[in-house]
């Protein structure tokens, strides 16, 4: 019984670091919020939770939501250890999953239902359920909301600003966005996002709609 309780003790309070870590692609070297305070990881994995349940709500998605949730809940716990890697951090993706899964393996520990937990986790990176790929969804949906909120709180003023400094703008994919004619923080992440929910028109309807509105007066 004592290990069993320093087991779940040990996970909680490593797990919930993520209280205290900031998401690094809210930061000077990325999108620049020019805000006091930017989101915490766990507060993104509450925002994709609410998402899916959001979701699950309004459409009919025929999906185990419980267990959408449970990855969701778990999906960013390897950052406890390793940080907020983003896309444009220069760490190729292969890279990023291997650190991740060794320090997911390291912040479940000794806990009885470890394996059910890391399996989830590999489902989400693989993407070949339902399950895991509207969680992967939620997680890419919410940062894009994320994104529109803090541009419609006017969080994003002189974000694109020297751009020899954002490591965003070495990207060549973010650079054509711009010569196509991408002007607004979220012009930017709605050019390079859409094409992940292609096969789910839900997602792409809701982004479509978020464009379109000002989070900020609409609701």
């Amino acid at each position: 019984m004592e290990d069993r309780i320093k087991n779940a003790m040990r996970f909680y309070v490593l797990a919930t670091k993520l209280k205290y870590k900031i998401r690094s692609g809210w930061d000077e070297n990325h999108w620049n919020v020019n805000k006091e305070r930017v989101e915490s990881v766990a507060e993104h994995i509450y925002g994709t939770c609410i998402l899916a349940l959001s979701i699950d709500s309004e459409f009919e998605t025929n999906l185990d939501i419980a267990k959408v949730i449970k990855m969701l809940v778990l999906h960013e716990i390897g950052e406890v250890i390793i940080g907020d890697i983003t896309p444009f951090d220069n760490i190729s993706q292969e890279e990023k999953m291997e650190r991740e899964h060794k320090a997911i393996k390291e912040v479940l520990g000794d806990l009885v239902k470890k394996d059910e937990y890391y399996n989830l986790l590999i489902e989400f990176d693989e993407r070949k359920t339902k399950e895991a790929i509207f969680a992967y969804h939620c997680d890419k949906l919410d940062a894009n909301m994320q994104a529109k909120i803090y541009q419609d709180m006017g969080g994003f003023k002189h974000s694109l600003e020297n751009k020899e400094k954002n490591v965003v703008f070495k990207s060549d994919k973010i650079k054509q966005i711009a010569e196509n004619g991408a002007k607004e923080v979220f012009d930017f992440w709605y050019a390079n996002d859409r094409a992940l929910f292609k096969d789910d028109k839900k997602f792409c309807d809701i982004l479509d709609y978020i464009k379109t509105i000002n989070t900020q007066e609409e609701f």
